[in-house]
């Protein structure tokens, strides 16, 4: 008959949502709570740069007075022109010489690092020689090799050339770790490049030099940004081999700094600040590269 409607489509019932959907919630819930973790994460690690900038700009007495230690008040930039203006009570030179000597240190470390240290990744990741495979793992267990374990054999070799910018560089251009990150960058690039220049007559120096050099700004990036970390702020190979005030690194200056009397806090900050600034330069300057050389390595992985 005409209007009616069959029973398969009679039977038919059509499920209407109600309230929310659970999984949704609780996905909802699960990105609120890791949000929360990384604010709080976030804001301890950000909290103690934020107390060194403020501290040194307050007036020494409002540095470690309580919570007012935090507030951005009284901000004042007396205490740079101090750190830049005062000698420490034994020392013989500026400030300015004290960076000098830290800049002149890292320089060697770095510059040296990345053209030795790249060299031998390379001839393990590529260069076919006999005991390559005993020499890589020898580099691998020396990664775990604390420096301190080592510090004072180091120093009884080195005797001879205490009180030197050299001794402080030279022990640190060679570096485990720095030969590891590039040896696996390099056996991710491609064998066809390096194979057609060496049809076309280059030898391995070459091909290294102008093909794998130009082709691994990453690794060279990351090299460099941790390389000048670590040798920025050395601290206990200075101690050994330094006694001559003149050839002091900035964080044995800022030691030698902080433990005049009366302690200057505001000053001690400052000086503090100016130690940290260059690493962030150089950090920022080389960032893009960094970022995909971790991007390329979690690719990889």
């Amino acid at each position: 008959m005409a209007g009616s409607t069959p029973s398969a489509v009679r039977d038919v019932t059509v499920p209407v949502r109600s309230g929310r959907d659970p999984r949704r919630a609780g996905r909802l819930g699960a990105a609120v709570r890791t949000y929360l973790l990384l604010a709080v994460a976030g804001l301890l690690f950000v909290a103690p740069v934020y107390y060194l900038v403020v501290g040194s700009l307050k007036p020494t007495g409002e540095v470690l007075d309580g919570v007012r230690g935090f507030l951005p008040t009284g901000l004042t930039l007396a205490n740079y022109e101090g750190v830049f203006t005062s000698l420490s009570s034994d020392s013989t030179g500026h400030f300015l010489r004290f960076v000098l000597n830290s800049f002149v240190i890292s320089a060697v470390v770095v510059v040296g690092g990345l053209v030795v240290n790249s060299m031998a990744a390379y001839s393990l990741a590529r260069l076919d020689w006999r005991g390559s495979r005993v020499v890589l793992t020898f580099v691998v267990a020396l990664i775990i090799v604390p420096f301190e374990s080592v510090a004072v054999p180091l120093l009884y070799l080195l005797q001879g050339q205490r009180n030197t910018l050299l001794v402080q560089a030279i022990p640190f251009v060679g570096n485990a770790f720095s030969i590891y990150l590039f040896y696996t960058f390099f056996l991710g690039l491609s064998r066809s490049i390096e194979e057609a220049a060496r049809l076309d007559g280059l030898g391995a120096f070459g091909t290294f030099r102008r093909i794998v050099v130009p082709n691994s700004r990453p690794v060279f990036a990351t090299v460099t940004i941790l390389t000048f970390m670590s040798s920025w702020g050395q601290f206990l190979w200075p101690l050994l081999t330094v006694s001559e005030p003149s050839v002091r690194p900035l964080p044995l200056e800022l030691s030698v700094f902080s433990g005049q009397q009366p302690v200057d806090w505001g000053s001690v900050f400052a000086f503090g600040v100016l130690l940290v600034a260059p690493i962030l330069v150089v950090f920022f300057a080389f960032q893009r590269y960094f970022v995909q050389s971790v991007a390329g390595s979690a690719v990889k992985g």
